[in-house]
């Protein structure tokens, strides 16, 4: 049975995390799988080669093993915690099917195995280990997008419930492929939809929004279709804003001016700058 996966860490971004998996858990009829990665311990950088003798270093190294060894069982008891506290919020949001997933080893290793029966991933934009004052996007996050073979639902701060949304529009294949996935998927149904490209005000760049407007609306969307010009991130986050626009959707790899995901500076810009959750595309 198809599900709908959450990772989750220690960060803020848990808490929206979960409340926008049940979200998505409800919208669809699913059940979710909340998974928590715990990273490969890092072998201890101490240097025992210098002037220990042979009691001393064999002293020193059974210390670290048994620090090693309790450091894996504190990151096991936080990782149940994290996952036991996610698994609250999902029951109390409503969710009934809710599986507790720890795992072990780099998330890319085990992401594969955990999305196999995957609708969707959700993961916050940043993670505990994320730099605020940089604002840098968090890393699991570039490095998820760039593996997951499933759509990604990218979680903000906050979550909040909404009933418009918008997608950025540049008619290459990811941007297609998240408009096919709206026409068929229950997941946004009987919302207002804004339909936004970037580009120069010509014929061709408006003709090439007939197409999918015409899908979404055959869908039974309420569409509204516009093209602007200007900086893509801050021509759509201006535009998510000013209409109070609760989700953006997008391709990640995507073609003109809006383009290349997490993976180049334009879409990276433009889910930093936008405080709703992004729905992404591969």
């Amino acid at each position: 049975m198809s599900k709908i996966l959450a990772l989750v860490d220690g960060s803020i971004y848990a808490k929206s995390v979960t409340g926008l998996a049940a979200w998505a858990a409800d919208r669809l009829g699913l059940p979710v799988d909340v998974a928590h990665v715990l990273g490969r311990r890092m072998a201890s950088g101490f240097d025992l080669s210098g002037s220990l003798d042979v009691d001393q270093r064999a002293t020193l190294l059974k210390e670290l093993a048994d620090l090693d060894e309790q450091h894996g069982r504190i990151a096991q008891e936080k990782g149940r915690a994290i996952l036991n506290a996610a698994k609250s919020l999902l029951q109390e949001a409503g969710v009934d099917e809710v599986a507790a997933k720890l795992r072990h080893g780099d998330l890319l290793d085990t992401l594969a195995d955990l999305e196999a029966d995957a609708e969707m991933v959700v993961i916050g934009k940043r993670g505990e280990a994320a730099d605020f004052a940089k604002l840098h996007l968090g890393s699991n996050l570039e490095r998820v997008v760039r593996a997951s073979k499933r759509p990604v639902l990218v979680a903000a701060r906050a979550f909040t419930p909404f009933d418009h949304f918008l997608i950025a529009y540049d008619s290459g294949r990811s941007a297609n492929r998240a408009i096919e996935y709206l026409v068929q998927s229950p997941l946004l149904k009987g919302m207002k939809c804004v339909l936004l490209s970037v580009g120069a005000d010509t014929p061709e760049n408006h003709s090439r929004l007939e197409a999918p407007a015409a899908l979404l609306k055959g869908a039974g969307f309420e569409v509204e279709t516009e093209l602007a010009q200007g900086e893509p991130d801050e021509v759509i986050g201006a535009r998510v804003e000013e209409a109070g626009i609760g989700l953006l959707v997008m391709g990640a790899y995507g073609h003109s001016r809006i383009r290349s995901l997490v993976i180049g500076s334009t879409t990276t810009a433009m889910v930093r700058r936008c405080k709703v959750p992004v729905l992404m595309f591969r």
